[in-house]
């Protein structure tokens, strides 16, 4: 059972997510906050699997709420919901620790998937906002990345597969289904390629596949 927390500032926001996750058989809704305090109180006493969290809040910002959470109870996955969609959002609230990061207008299957996602350990990052991303790094990776990584000679064929869906912001148990995989087996080959390609992070990997031409965009 996936638990959630709701945090939002609108009554009425809490109230459309509560009505889109009603009915799921994995996922509960634990609580609700629309305040920073309020959430940290909460998190004294008990513990969510997902915490679904707006930007803008009355006392904290989401992304001090994210960092404070990633630090302080670094089992809990943070996945944003927001109306605020810039590169300089999505871009702080992945540095402070997000898994995740929806625009407000998704439908319920892509925020349902989403809490899945994140829930499992994964990254998921809405299309609108995996462009902003892409859009972002190619204007850096030319100057940011090794001219002399040949991925074709540093990379199996499997790996190549993998870093190709995974750099198309496939997340990773629908890698794992399309190539009949365990998702333990597709965290495992994203690892053993971030070593050989000496990568840091996931935006490093979409990075290399742009520069590479391993996904066009």
């Amino acid at each position: 059972m996936i638990k959630v927390i709701l945090v939002d500032d609108h009554t009425i926001v809490r109230d459309g997510i509560k009505a889109l996750l009603a009915g799921q058989e994995d996922i509960v809704i634990i609580g609700e906050a629309s305040n920073g305090l309020d959430l940290l109180s909460m998190l004294k006493s008990g513990h969510p699997g997902v915490i679904l969290l707006d930007i803008s809040l009355p006392d904290y910002s989401g992304i001090e709420l994210c960092e404070i959470i990633r630090h302080e109870y670094p089992t809990i996955h943070v996945l944003f919901l927001s109306m605020y969609t810039s590169e300089e959002y999505i871009f702080n609230a992945i540095k402070a620790g997000a898994q995740g990061y929806l625009p407000k207008n998704i439908s319920q299957a892509e925020l349902l998937l989403a809490i899945r996602t994140v829930s499992q350990g994964s990254e998921y990052f809405s299309e609108s906002i995996s462009n902003v991303i892409l859009k972002s790094y190619i204007k850096k990776a030319k100057d940011r990345e090794p001219e002399n990584l040949n991925p074709e000679n540093s990379l199996s064929k499997r790996e190549l597969e993998i870093l190709k869906l995974f750099a198309e912001g496939i997340p990773n148990p629908q890698i794992a289904e399309k190539l009949f995989i365990s998702t333990r087996t597709v965290e495992s080959h994203k690892n053993h390629i971030m070593q050989k390609l000496n990568l840091k992070s996931t935006v490093d990997l979409v990075k290399f596949a742009i520069k590479h031409q391993i996904i066009d965009f």
